[in-house]
């Protein structure tokens, strides 16, 4: 601890270098560069009259005192978030200042603000970004519809968790006089309304993306624009991207179309209710499910056939009580409804980046594509060993892709005992898929051109959707 002087773990410091005779080099600080904190979160305790935070971050290795002047009526048991005080000898603990008190610890309520103060995401929006977001209006005006392609008049549909709360995707069917179907995926137009230079656009930057927590979404928007303005909710007319493809009946791409439009949603559906229809059940829209159903199936089967990795894995959900406690777990099954939505998001994007690739012929256009490299070697090595160690193979035979190979094995292991660490072995031997505008191609996906399209205001920076798409977003028919 000596030789820590001022620092706190995760600080920039300048320090030299002491040599020990018979131990390893240590260092020495002598001075703290930069803190990496502002601000901590812990608990208040009390001893002998005297206050104290011992802060959550179990590398935070200083007790911090608290002088009656800064504890600005915190408690004991009360988790709060302080912010150092003038701190200048390292004998001593440093001291705080409470900034804000979250709650009594280990209330829900203030267990959850405490992670969101620890992780430095801010739950609620500056006023200013709140005033800036009350002042923008609809912009389905006449004015701005008679310049996007309408499709008002087709039925669209939107399929989400039941608990989703901004629904910024929809799909629309119609059957065309060919014979053949027009899909459309609609996606919210955020760029219409958050434009560079806003505040707005400043602090969705910052956030960079929405966090789901068990409870809630931390949103990177204002919730008049995530929940509203820009969420696909059913009887209302909004503005919209939209991928529009003409299919037949092989789910083959006839004609496609990319450009700004506005849509209506039909009806709101839950994964739950899509199911049941596929399922074999009655419901509204039944005969636009079931047909969305069928070309999904067939794009998934195809993009097998190309190659794809279908890791799966269902994805863990928290049973909550009406305060929000947890009390209990339970899987959450990928069934065909969310293979429905996904094909055609999938279908979206590639075709998307397929398409701005293409302008490059022209000269060269900024673009963020999704990338995904080659499994390392190594590790693909050590998944062999780890199913021959469980009496499976995994062999890549003459003229194959290694990712049916995977499948192959997957598809062996399932409903095992050694199912699940067979595949956290297969994911953990695959690349990180990274956001570069160095297209290198989507591995686990077998495609050579891949995008989020789909991701309007979660996930990709608010400069991707106010910066390349207005110049390279013309309405184009091909």
């Amino acid at each position: 601890m000596g030789n820590l002087g001022l620092a706190l773990s995760g600080d920039t410091v300048l320090a030299k270098v002491v040599q020990h005779r018979g131990r390893k080099p240590e260092a020495k600080v002598l001075e703290v560069l930069k803190r990496k904190r502002s601000d901590f979160v812990g608990t208040v305790h009390k001893d002998k009259g005297r206050f104290d935070v011992r802060p959550g971050d179990q590398k935070m290795n200083r007790v911090v005192t608290l002088r009656e002047s800064d504890r600005n009526g915190a408690n004991e048991g009360e988790k709060v978030v302080l912010i150092p005080g003038d701190w200048r000898d390292q004998r001593e603990h440093p001291p705080g200042i409470v900034q804000r008190i979250l709650g009594k610890a280990g209330e829900n309520e203030t267990e959850i603000h405490a992670i969101l103060a620890e992780f430095g995401l801010p739950y609620d929006f500056p006023d200013h970004v709140e005033a800036e977001a009350a002042s923008i209006k609809n912009g389905c005006t006449p004015q701005e519809i008679s310049k996007r392609r309408d499709v008002r008049n087709i039925t669209t549909l939107t399929i989400d968790p039941e608990d989703a709360k901004d629904l910024d995707d929809a799909l629309s069917l119609r059957k065309l006089e060919s014979g053949n179907w027009e899909v459309g995926v609609h996606i919210a137009d955020v760029s219409h309304y958050v434009r560079p230079g806003m505040a707005i656009e400043e602090e969705g930057s910052s956030r960079a993306t929405s966090v789901y927590l068990v409870d809630r979404v931390v949103p990177m928007l204002p919730e008049k624009l995530s929940n509203g303005l820009c969420s696909l909710h059913p009887g209302e007319d909004k503005l919209s991207f939209s991928a529009i493809f003409e299919l037949d009946e092989k789910a083959q791409i006839i004609n496609e179309w990319f450009g700004r439009t506005v849509m209506h949603s039909n009806r709101r559906f839950a994964y739950a209710d899509a199911q049941a229809i596929i399922n074999g059940g009655d419901g509204e829209y039944k005969n636009e499910v079931l047909t969305l159903h069928r070309l999904a199936q067939v794009l998934r089967k195809d993009r097998m056939a190309n190659g794809a990795l279908e890791v799966g894995g269902n994805e863990v959900k928290f049973k909550l009580d009406e305060k929000g406690r947890p009390l209990g777990v339970y899987e959450k099954v990928m069934a065909e409804a969310n293979w429905l939505i996904e094909e055609f998001m999938l279908l979206a994007n590639k075709r998307v980046a397929t398409y701005v690739g293409s302008l490059k012929k022209g000269g060269a256009h900024p673009f963020v594509y999704r990338v995904h490299d080659l499994p390392d070697e190594e590790k693909i090595d050590q998944l062999k060993n780890l199913a021959k160690s469980f009496g499976h193979s995994l062999v890549v035979h003459k003229g194959e892709e290694l990712a049916h190979a995977i499948n192959r094995l997957l598809a062996d292991v399932k409903g095992t005992d050694e199912e699940n660490i067979v595949k956290q072995v297969t994911i953990r031997s695959m690349a990180k898929a990274i956001y570069s505008t160095d297209n290198i191609g989507h591995y686990g996906l077998a495609f050579d051109h891949y995008t989020h399209f789909t991701s309007p205001s979660a996930g990709i920076p608010t400069c991707w959707y106010t910066g390349p798409w207005r110049t390279i977003w013309p309405a184009v028919h091909r």
